[in-house]
């Protein structure tokens, strides 16, 4: 039997927590910018694919004031160490990012992987 593999960054702005100095309000058409190219860098691993493993990781990147990203953290697990192993190393893998309009930040980004 054939699984069809979904993988995805939420790109509503209900699913992104901004988290900044509430002087640093980011744009919405910015923290769509930086989902979209998350979102473009992310694959399914194959051993979770294999092993059946789905999940949504959060994780927070930290955004340079050039667009760099500094680092990542896990907010919230998948229930994969596997999966939880891709969401931290996926916005690196996504390059420079949008510079962020207010300087140096931080967004949380829920990753999701299903198997369909």
């Amino acid at each position: 039997m054939l699984k069809t593999v979904t993988s995805s960054i939420l790109l509503g702005l209900s699913a992104l927590a901004l988290s900044t100095a509430p002087a640093q309000a980011q744009s919405a058409d910015w923290i769509k910018q930086v989902a979209r190219a998350i979102a473009s860098k992310q694959t399914y691993p194959r051993t979770a694919q294999m092993r059946g493993e789905e999940g949504t990781a959060r994780v927070k990147v930290y955004i340079g004031a050039s667009g760099s990203v500094e680092r990542t953290e896990l907010v919230a697990p998948s229930g994969s160490s596997t999966l939880d192993r891709e969401a931290l190393a996926l916005p690196a893998r996504a390059g420079t990012l949008p510079a962020p309009p207010g300087g140096a930040t931080s967004v949380t980004v829920p990753i999701t992987w299903k198997l369909l």
